[in-house]
């Protein structure tokens, strides 16, 4: 699927994805919802640090400046 990243975005809505942030720890979860600054609102989220520990957080809002890629999980 070729197109501009927000469409890749849109198309993801609902779905799982996974989100790389900048303090080099992974999100993944369902996504909601995100806005123009790529704020993302994602349910059922997880975090995973460096060192490979997984956390539940549940529904998360996540600043877009913080994420280094967002990524459709397969």
């Amino acid at each position: 699927m070729t197109g501009r990243p927000i469409d890749v975005l849109n198309a993801a809505k609902g779905k799982n994805v996974m989100i790389k942030l900048k303090n080099r720890t992974h999100v993944s979860g369902i996504l909601k919802a995100f806005d123009m600054h790529i704020n993302v609102w994602v349910e059922d989220a997880q975090v995973t640090d460096s060192e490979g520990n997984a956390t539940k957080l549940g529904n998360t809002l996540l600043r877009g400046d913080s994420i280094i890629y967002i990524s459709p999980v397969q």
